[in-house]
């Protein structure tokens, strides 16, 4: 069973997300600031923390700033109205496994909390368009290599 601390700054929501997630997962506790969440994430120890992005009292980046280094098998999985880029970018390099929109249906939202559990690399659980691309690397031409090489200022039109 997976153990989660829900963060969320409304009530009615968590509630609502603690009613749909089920029986594979136990919510063990719930906080509605970072004031709040911080000391429950440290005294129960859960396995995932399902985190608002906006918080009152700082945000999904504070928690997690606060609350890594001391407890690094803890995953946290941002849930969030916003699918900004500037949202996810910054909760992602804070140290988020993954995040997931508000939108999500029930079913998606447990395999994501089992995803982030489960995997140890940063997982990205965003909107299609924020998912990173893998992008082949192109060796420049050798006339581009060769003026490159020479360390000369050298106009060269690429072969390709």
């Amino acid at each position: 069973m997976i153990r989660v601390v829900l963060v969320d700054d409304h009530e009615l929501f968590r509630a609502g997300v603690r009613g749909e997630l089920g029986t594979a997962i136990e919510v063990v506790g719930e906080a509605g600031s970072v004031t709040e969440a911080v000391p429950m994430i440290r005294e129960l120890d859960p396995d995932v923390v399902l985190l608002d992005v906006h918080l009152p009292d700082g945000g999904g980046e504070a928690v997690i700033a606060a609350v890594a280094q001391e407890r690094p098998g803890v995953k946290f999985l941002a849930l969030s109205v916003s699918d900004a880029a500037e949202d996810v970018i910054g909760v992602i390099r804070a140290g988020a496994r993954g995040y997931v929109t508000k939108t999500i249906s029930s079913e998606e939202l447990r395999d994501a909390v089992a995803r982030v559990k489960r995997r140890r690399r940063g997982l990205l659980t965003a909107p299609r368009r924020f998912r990173p691309r893998r992008v082949p690397r192109r060796r420049p031409c050798r006339r581009r290599r060769r003026a490159r090489e020479t360390s000369r200022r050298v106009s060269v039109k690429c072969c390709s």
